[in-house]
């Protein structure tokens, strides 16, 4: 998002050597980015951006730190939120605004960057209309991916903002607590942005871009946890919606209620 945690994480260690990496390609052309153009920028509030992802045709999966103002440490209003699927040199195949937002219910923002801050660190935007667009297909999940595995990311950035870059192979370095340590290239702006296993017929997305860090005085990417989140996001949406129940164990996060034992800060049921 518009700005990033860069730490030593030495509690991630140890941490295996990265395969050879694939370099980062511009998409430019429509052509180069047809497979993509459910990859967009989320414009924030006027000020900046991060990446998401279309998962379902009104579902944007993004990081859950782009929901709040790095200098005022409150969550913006997601009215203020524009996702442009497919952003290219100036044009977008989709533009939408945000209906609600949601991210998971033990993130907390304002806490120092942690296993737990970065694995909780995700959320899902509703569209106020789906997109039903014959090119922007949305992305199917899977699991996260094992420790050495291949992976790729799909992101814009602060130098790269008007068209989206693909880095085709990058590497699991690590799995801790929940966490994916990556050797992928990321930096301001990329926040958000998905990471998708390429095994099996189609790009799947297994995690979400959370911050960059240093391990051993080598730069890493730090990737959110997404599959039983993801189902946990996935009910607080509805709940939000219906204003009904939701599932036990899954809360409504709202900044300026009490904390849970968790540290985490939850709006009575």
């Amino acid at each position: 998002m518009r700005q990033w945690i860069l730490a030593g994480l030495a509690a991630l260690l140890p941490v295996a050597a990265a395969a050879q990496d694939s370099r980062l390609q511009r998409m430019d052309s429509l052509d180069a980015g047809r497979q993509w153009e459910a990859v967009g920028r989320l414009d924030v509030n006027g000020e900046g951006f991060c990446t998401g992802a279309l998962i379902a045709p009104d579902l944007v999966l993004t990081a859950a730190h782009c929901l709040y103002d790095s200098r005022t440490k409150e969550r913006i209003d997601p009215a203020t939120i524009e996702f442009l699927a497919g952003w290219r040199n100036g044009r977008a195949s989709a533009y939408r605004s945000v209906r609600r937002a949601v991210e998971h219910p033990s993130y907390v923002y304002d806490g120092e960057l942690s296993t737990d801050r970065v694995r909780n660190d995700i959320a899902l935007l509703q569209l106020q209309r789906p997109i039903r667009n014959t090119t922007v297909k949305p992305f199917e999940t899977d699991e996260r991916p094992r420790k050495g595995g291949s992976i790729g990311v799909v992101s814009y950035a602060h130098d790269r903002s008007e068209a989206p870059s693909l880095q085709e192979v990058c590497a699991v370095m690590a799995r801790q607590q929940g966490v994916l340590v990556m050797s992928c290239d990321v930096d301001f702006g990329s926040s958000g942005a998905p990471v998708f296993s390429f095994e099996g017929d189609v790009p799947r997305i297994v995690s979400v871009v959370s911050a960059k860090a240093e391990v051993s005085g080598e730069r890493v990417s730090l990737g959110s946890a997404l599959a039983e989140e993801l189902t946990l996001l996935q009910a607080q949406l509805t709940g939000v919606a219906t204003g009904g129940r939701l599932p036990p164990g899954v809360g409504r996060v709202k900044v300026g209620e009490g904390r849970s034992s968790s540290g985490a800060k939850f709006i009575s049921q």
